[in-house]
Parts: structure tokens; sequence; C-alpha cells
């Protein structure tokens, strides 16, 4: 957490207030490759309640997404989430993950408890489109060994779609896996 204190195209410099490590296990390297902004069209805005078809596609082929959560009495946490493409699981409006180990904090978890409503934001870094959902969340504790528990953690995240909205917001930017 932090301020951003310049951007370029570049390069992005932020001056760090709280840092967290994070298990690199599930965060995937990426390297910006700028396109001409002309080269890539910026779509408008579409807002609703219900996810369709190409969102839920978007989500399942997701291999990293943001989740906002917020303590009233502590402030707000973006934290970043990420498996293999196929980890986050669609069901109609509710999305489900495995919660995989990674800094052990439980930041959000925390958050969680004292307040459900949570965001994600699901970046699509080949074709530019964005997925901004609004909901709220909870933790689910289960039995080892339960279907879909990739992580063997006996947890998981379970998230009700409120509101969306769906864009290209990386308009001139195409960022490719790095090696």
């Amino acid at each position: 957490n932090g301020v951003l204190a310049d951007a370029a195209l570049d390069h992005l410099l932020i001056e760090v207030e709280q840092a967290f490590g994070n298990c690199p296990r599930y965060i995937r390297q990426r390297t910006p490759a700028y396109w001409p902004a002309g080269d890539v069209a910026v779509g408008g805005a579409r807002v609703g309640t219900a996810l369709s078809a190409e969102d839920r596609e978007l989500i399942r082929r997701a291999d990293t997404f943001f989740l906002g959560t917020a303590n009233p009495g502590r402030g707000t946490d973006a934290s970043h989430r990420g498996g293999p493409p196929g980890f986050v699981r669609v069901s109609g409006d509710q999305i489900w993950w495995p919660d995989f180990p990674g800094n052990n904090l439980f930041n959000s978890f925390g958050n969680l408890e004292v307040d459900r409503h949570a965001a994600l934001l699901f970046p699509d870094f080949a074709t530019g489109a964005t997925l901004q959902l609004t909901g709220t969340a909870a933790v689910e504790w289960s039995a080892p060994d339960l279907a879909g528990d990739d992580a063997g953690t006996d947890r998981r995240v379970v998230f009700d779609v409120g509101r969306l909205v769906a864009a290209h917001l990386l308009p001139a930017t195409r960022i490719t896996t790095g090696t």
C-alpha cells in the first residue's frame, strides 16, 4: 500500500507505506509491451447485476485476480489471488475459489469476518478486457479433501455478485508472460 509518486510508459514509482510478502508460486511474471493507442479499441462499459456467458468465460480462464476488502476500523486491502487457469469456479452468479497458501496473514479473511462487502477485479491481459465485481463474500471452512479444494487448505471463499462493470480499460497495453 502506498502512494503513486510517478508514472510513465516504462515505470510506476510507488512510495510504499505498507508491504506484505507474498508467496511467488501463483504470481505470474508479465512484461508490458505497448501498442500504439489507435491499435486497440476501448469499449464502452457494460453495467449490470448478472454475469454474461463472456464474463463467466473470462473468470474461468483467469490465472490472476484482485480481491478488495475493508475493515471499518482499519482501512481497506487489495490482495492478489492467483492459481492455474480454472482455479476460480462460477455457478450462476456465485463465484468461489480455493484459498492457496500465501503470506499467512489472512488480512482479507479478517476483513470479511467484520464486513462481507468485497470487490473483485479480473483483468484479461491478452485483450485489455476488465471485469469489476462488487458483492458479498464469506470464507467457508470445509472438510479435508472436499472436491475443489485444490490447495488442500480446507478453506475457500464464496462470492455473490451484486453488481458488475465490464469494459476494456487496458487500451494501449498488452501484457505478455515473462520467462
